[in-house]
Order: C-alpha cells, then sequence, then structure tokens
C-alpha cells in the first residue's frame, strides 16, 4: 500500500494564474473546476473562480490549488509553509529555479549546501515559498 501527498494551495482570487504558471514552469495536465461550474456560486463576483484545480505532470510534480472564498478567513501567512521540490540532477533543478523565480524573491541562492549539492530557497511571484534541492546520492554520504 503507498500514500500520496500534494501540496495544495490556498489563494484569493489567484489559484488560477497560479495553476497556470505552475503548468508553465513543470508541463503537465491543468484540470480546473470554478464555483460555478460546480453549482457552488455564493457570491456572483467569485463564480469564475477556482473550486479545485491542479497541476499533475508525468515527472511526478503534483499540486493542487483553489481560491479561498471571501466568506472564509484567510491569511496567506509568512511561513505556513513551503514546497520542496527535490531533484534528481542540478541541470532540472537550476532549470525549475530560473522558472520559479520569474518575478519573485531570492530568499537563499541556489548553491552547493553542506547537506546537498545543490540548494536553495525562493518565494514565487504568487508567495509561495519554495525549497529547491538535489538530492545527495546515498554513497556521497558513505551510506550503501
Amino acid at each position: 500500500m503507498s500514500v500520496d501527498t500534494v501540496t495544495h494551495l490556498n489563494f484569493r482570487g489567484d489559484a488560477r494564474e497560479a495553476l497556470t504558471f505552475y503548468q508553465s514552469v513543470f508541463g503537465g495536465d491543468l484540470a480546473l473546476v470554478t464555483y460555478k461550474d460546480a453549482g457552488n456560486v455564493q457570491e456572483p463576483t467569485e463564480a469564475d473562480q477556482v473550486m479545485w484545480g491542479q497541476v499533475a505532470a508525468e515527472s511526478g510534480f503534483h499540486v493542487m490549488a483553489y481560491d479561498v472564498p471571501s466568506r472564509m478567513p484567510w491569511n496567506q501567512g509568512e511561513n505556513a509553509f513551503f514546497v520542496s521540490l527535490r531533484s534528481g540532477t542540478a541541470e532540472e533543478a537550476t532549470a525549475y529555479w530560473k522558472k520559479l523565480s520569474e518575478g519573485g524573491t531570492v530568499l537563499q541562492p541556489l548553491d552547493r549546501a553542506q547537506w546537498a549539492p545543490l540548494y536553495g530557497m525562493l518565494r514565487d511571484r504568487f508567495g509561495v515559498t519554495w525549497v529547491v534541492d538535489v538530492a545527495r546520492a546515498p554513497e556521497e554520504d558513505g551510506v550503501s
């Protein structure tokens, strides 16, 4: 038996734009259901906002998101969560880093770290904090 975990991002009106952006970075399929699509419009100005959405790519990347309705409290917070993106190669990690950082803020430059061949942290243009690294091979730690 196995269990998959998926990061679920909560936005206030930016979910469609964010998911479209993540699809442009990672590829894959974008799926969206609006409040109108689901017959769950409680505020007419929010009818076209995302009630459920996701990007799923063959590479294994998978993220879900929705727009928190205005009737519910929402605070993006400072450090509510990070999305950890662990790659097998420096080339792949660097390519994702470059795309994710467009319009964002680098918190820790992508560089060699004591615990990883490559590590960095950034906040993308939607306020989501990403930790990007390359997994150290077990043999690099003397583990077989």
